[in-house]
């Protein structure tokens, strides 16, 4: 049996602003796409499995705001909650995602 496929939040919601994504060209390219000091994090690329972590991401198609502004919105996200279910124990921490952004 094969192991299942990690979505990034850029599969997952469909906004195609992710790496080789169609709007990723036009200026829109989502932060969470090209953060690559999460990149592997929760086995995503780049903070494609992370996102709620990085700073104006494209959530509902406006910037979010930074960590401490969008994390109460991010913890009621269906994606959110699926990395943290997927991952079960082996999530890496928010916190410790924090600190690797912050040293990016």
């Amino acid at each position: 049996m094969t192991p299942r496929a990690r979505l990034n939040c850029w599969d997952y919601q469909g906004c195609e602003r992710g790496p080789g994504g169609r709007r990723s060209t036009d200026g829109a390219r989502c932060p969470a796409s090209h953060c690559d000091a999460l990149d592997g994090a929760n086995g995503g690329i780049n903070a494609g499995r992370s996102c709620w972590v990085v700073a104006d991401t494209l959530c509902a198609g406006t910037p979010s705001g930074d960590y401490e502004r969008k994390i109460h919105e991010c913890r009621k996200c269906s994606f959110y909650a699926r990395v943290h279910v997927e991952e079960g124990l082996a999530s890496e921490s928010t916190g410790e995602l924090v600190e690797r952004v912050r040293c990016e």
